[in-house]
C-alpha cells in the first residue's frame, strides 16, 4: 500500500495533475516568551540529489567513482561511490545528525530516463519506488521525465499500470510517494502547468516554498514525441513569477529545484565543494533570480558544485546517486526568512551498510527481470569509451582554460557502423550519425551482456535513414558548431574541419558558417556532390531535429528500421571481438 506524502501542502495544482494535496507538518508553537533575543530560529536540513538516472545498483567505471584529490602525479584520486542501498543509509544517517529530524529530501530532475535495464525494463517504477522508500519528498522535472510522454509521467506519478505493457513485475503501480513540481512545464492548450508549479512545505511554524523546474531547453533535447502538447518557459521568469506568489502567500524561504546546471573549470574542477571558475546556464539563471530565492539546487551537467552567486546558495551533487548534498537552512520564525544557508556535497561511499529494503527490492526487480540481463551479446577486444577527441581550441573559458572543439569517441563510432550496418541493404544507407548525447555509459573490455549494451543505449529509438542533397549534408555537418555538438560518423564519412573557419550564428543559417571544408567531405572515399543525393542513417530523435539540428528535419523518403539497441547488439555479435576504431573520420586542417 502507498504510504500518503509527508508534511506536503501544494498549490497551483495544473489541469492535468491528479488534484488538489494537503496534509499537516506537525508544526509547533513556539511564542518566545522569556526570551528577550527572541524566539530561537528554525533549523531546517534539506538533502538534495539530481540525475539518479535509475541507477539502483551500484554503477560501474568512471560512471562509479567521484574525485576526491590528486597524487603527487597528477592522477586523479578516487572513490567507489553510489547504490541505491547506500543512497539510501547516507540519507538516513545524515538526517538522523538533524536533532529535531526537520529533514527535506529533495531532487533536481532526470531521476528517471536513461536508466539501466534493472530500472527501465520495468518503466522506471523500480527507481521510484526506490527513492520513495528513501525519503524523497519533492522533485523537479528533468528533461528525461518526459522521454516517454506526457501521460507516462502523469502516470509514474499518479499510479496504475503501463498502458502496454500492464504491470510488468505482476504488482500494481501505486505511484511515486513524492511529488513532482513542473513550474516552466506546461500544457500548449491551456497555458497551465502540467504538474504543480510549487509546494509549501511546514516545518514548525515557518513555511519553505519549492519551486520544481526543466530547462527551458528541453523541447529541443527529447524526442518530440517525448513533448508533444507540452511547452517550456523560460527559467527565470517563471521562477520569479512563483516566487512573487509564493511572497503574497506569506512565504518568505524559498528554493528552487531547477533542472539545468553548469560546471566548474580549472586543475581544482573536481573540488566537489568548490566552485572554480563556474560556467553554465546556472550562472546567468542564479544572478537573474529574484533576490527572494534563497537556494537553488540544480542538475542536469550531472557535474558537483557548491557555490554562492548573486547571494544564493546554488548546488549540484553529481549523478548517478554518487552524492548528496547536505544543506542546512536557519530560518527566523517572525519573519519566514532565511538567516543563513550553508552546504556540503557528501560522497555516498560504498563502506556503510546496504539498506534492508533496499537490498529487497533490488532482489525483486532482479528476479523478474529473468536471465536476459546476463546474456552475452559480444566481446570488446579493448576498452570502448564516450571520451571525445579535441578537435582545435575555440576559445577560454572564465578561468582561462582552453575550451575545445569536440570530436570522434571510440565508442560513438562503434555505434555510428552498427547503425550503418542496420540499414545499408534494406534502406540503401550510405553513411550514419550517432549523437552523443545517445551514448550513455563506456563499454569495458572482455564480455558484453546485453543489459551492458542497454546501459549504453537505453533511449529504444528507431533508425531512420533518410534522403539528404550533397549541400544538405554539408550544411548538416557545418551545424554541429552551430549547435555545439559534434555527430559521431559512420567510417564511410570523412571530413575536414577547419579552425579558422567561422562558425554560424545561432538561429541563422548553418549552410553560412565555413567549419567545414566542403570539397574534403567524402562518403566511401568520394567526394559528394552539391545535387548529388545521399542515403544517411540517424536516429529518430535526431530525424526530429532534436539537439537543434534542424537540417534533417528538411530531409525527404525516409524509412523507418530496427531499434538501436538491437542494431548495436547485432553488430557486436558479427564483429566480436570489436577493437576500438581509430578516430580519424575528422580531420583538421593544419
Amino acid at each position: 500500500m502507498k504510504s500518503p506524502l509527508r508534511r506536503l501542502a501544494l498549490a497551483g495544482v495544473a489541469t492535468l495533475a491528479a488534484g488538489a494535496l494537503t496534509a499537516a507538518a506537525h508544526p509547533t508553537t513556539d511564542t518566545g516568551r522569556g526570551r528577550p533575543a527572541g524566539p530561537p530560529p528554525v533549523q531546517v536540513q534539506l538533502l538534495a540529489l539530481n540525475d539518479f538516472h535509475g541507477n539502483l545498483e551500484t554503477p560501474t567505471g568512471s560512471s562509479g567513482r567521484i574525485q576526491t584529490g590528486v597524487n603527487a602525479d597528477g592522477t586523479a584520486v578516487t572513490v567507489d561511490a553510489g547504490g541505491v542501498e547506500h543512497l539510501a543509509t547516507q540519507l538516513r544517517d545524515l538526517a538522523a545528525q538533524q536533532k529535531k529530524q526537520n529533514t527535506i529530501t529533495v531532487a533536481a530532475g532526470d531521476l528517471i530516463g536513461a536508466s539501466p535495464l534493472l530500472s527501465a525494463a520495468f518503466h522506471d517504477e523500480p527507481s521510484i519506488e526506490a527513492l520513495g522508500l528513501a525519503g524523497l519528498d519533492y522533485a523537479s522535472v528533468g528533461n528525461h521525465e518526459f522521454d516517454e510522454g506526457a501521460q507516462e509521467l502523469l502516470r509514474i506519478q499518479n499510479g496504475g499500470c503501463h498502458p502496454v505493457d500492464g504491470c510488468a513485475d505482476g504488482t500494481p503501480y501505486a505511484g511515486a510517494d513524492f511529488q513532482y513540481l513542473s513550474a516552466n512545464a506546461f500544457v500548449t492548450d491551456t497555458g497551465q502547468p502540467l504538474l504543480p508549479p510549487y509546494a509549501i512545505h511546514q516545518v514548525q511554524g515557518v513555511e519553505i516554498g519549492f519551486i520544481g523546474m526543466t530547462l527551458e531547453g528541453t523541447g529541443d533535447i527529447v524526442s518530440q514525441q517525448g513533448v508533444a502538447g507540452l511547452g517550456f518557459a523560460d527559467e527565470i521568469a517563471t521562477a520569479n513569477r512563483y516566487a512573487g506568489e509564493l511572497q503574497a502567500r506569506g512565504v518568505e524561504s524559498i528554493v528552487v529545484l531547477l533542472h539545468q546546471g553548469g560546471q566548474q573549470t580549472g586543475p581544482d574542477a573536481w573540488d566537489v565543494n568548490g566552485c572554480h571558475g563556474l560556467t553554465g546556464p546556472i550562472v546567468d539563471i542564479a544572478e537573474g533570480m529574484s533576490d527572494a530565492i534563497d537556494v537553488v539546487v540544480s542538475g542536469h551537467t550531472h557535474q558537483a558544485y557548491n557555490c554562492e552567486i548573486d547571494g544564493k546558495l546554488v548546488t549540484s551533487a553529481s549523478s548517478f546517486g554518487r552524492l548528496v548534498t547536505d544543506i542546512d537552512l536557519s530560518i527566523d520564525r517572525r519573519t519566514g526568512d532565511v538567516t543563513s544557508a550553508s552546504a556540503e556535497n557528501v560522497v555516498v561511499t560504498r563502506d556503510v551498510p546496504a539498506d534492508p529494503a533496499q537490498t529487497a527490492l533490488i532482489e525483486r526487480y532482479r528476479t523478474a527481470l529473468g536471465p536476459i540481463a546476463t546474456a552475452q551479446v559480444g566481446t570488446a577486444a579493448q576498452d570502448l569509451t564516450r571520451a571525445q577527441e579535441q578537435l582545435f581550441p575555440t576559445g577560454t573559458s572564465s578561468t582561462g582554460a582552453p575550451v575545445f572543439a569536440l570530436g570522434e569517441s571510440t565508442l560513438g563510432n562503434v555505434i555510428a557502423d552498427a547503425q550503418l550496418a542496420a540499414t545499408d541493404d534494406e534502406a540503401g544507407a550510405v553513411a550514419a550519425l550517432m549523437n552523443p548525447g545517445g551514448v550513455r555509459a563506456d563499454l569495458g573490455a572482455g564480455p558484453v551482456t546485453y543489459e551492458d549494451a542497454f546501459t549504453v543505449q537505453p533511449f529504444a529509438n528507431n533508425l531512420v535513414t533518410l534522403d539528404l542533397t550533397g549541400t544538405q549534408v554539408q550544411c548538416l555537418l557545418e551545424q554541429q558548431f552551430q549547435v555545439g555538438r559534434t555527430l559521431y560518423p559512420s567510417a564511410t564519412l570523412t571530413y575536414t574541419v577547419d579552425p579558422a573557419g567561422t562558425t554560424a550564428a545561432t538561429g541563422a543559417d548553418p549552410c553560412t558558417g565555413s567549419r567545414v571544408v566542403d570539397d574534403s567531405v567524402a562518403i566511401a572515399g568520394q567526394p559528394i556532390t552539391g545535387a548529388g543525393t545521399y542515403r544517411i542513417t540517424v536516429n529518430n530523435f535526431l530525424a526530429g531535429g532534436g539537439d537543434g539540428f534542424s537540417v534533417l528535419t528538411a530531409a525527404t523518403n525516409a524509412v523507418t528500421g530496427p531499434i538501436d539497441l538491437d542494431a548495436f547488439t547485432a553488430h557486436l555479435g558479427a564483429t566480436s571481438p570489436v577493437a576500438a576504431p581509430a578516430l580519424d573520420r575528422i580531420s583538421v586542417r593544419n
